[in-house]
């Protein structure tokens, strides 16, 4: 994926938006801080979440932090292979380990998440 085309959140999610969808998945910087990772929470398809919500979590051999949604919106779909191979996440966190797909219910909330440069300079002590 182009990550030049991505949204970020302060939390580390990152953002694709096509339309009224948007792919949801974990920084590259994330992936690294957490180490392997073990056990993806995931989501039902269908519930509706507001910016800010917890998702699910990530569990790696160090820690279990939350997902945060960086948007408002319905999950529409689960990356359900990341139920038996959640080191996806770490070995392709751009493409193979999305973690959800959302309908966007603003899409106004895209403009206040920051660009790749914004994100890249960025503390990230989150």
């Amino acid at each position: 994926m182009d990550t030049s085309k991505l949204k970020y959140s302060s939390t580390h999610e990152w953002v694709f938006a096509e339309g009224d969808t948007a792919i949801i998945g974990i920084t590259d910087y994330a992936q690294s801080e957490l180490g392997e990772i073990v056990f993806v929470e995931l989501p039902e398809v269908g519930i509706a979440f507001d910016k800010g919500d917890t998702f699910g979590t990530i569990e790696s051999y160090k820690t279990v932090s939350d997902l945060v949604t960086p948007l408002s919106g319905e999950v529409i779909e689960i990356n359900s292979a990341l139920t038996d191979s959640p080191e996806s996440v770490n070995d392709s966190p751009y493409d193979d380990g999305w973690i959800i797909k959302i309908k966007m219910t603003d899409p106004g909330e895209l403009d206040r998440l920051m660009t790749q440069k914004e994100y890249e300079d960025s503390p990230k002590e989150h």
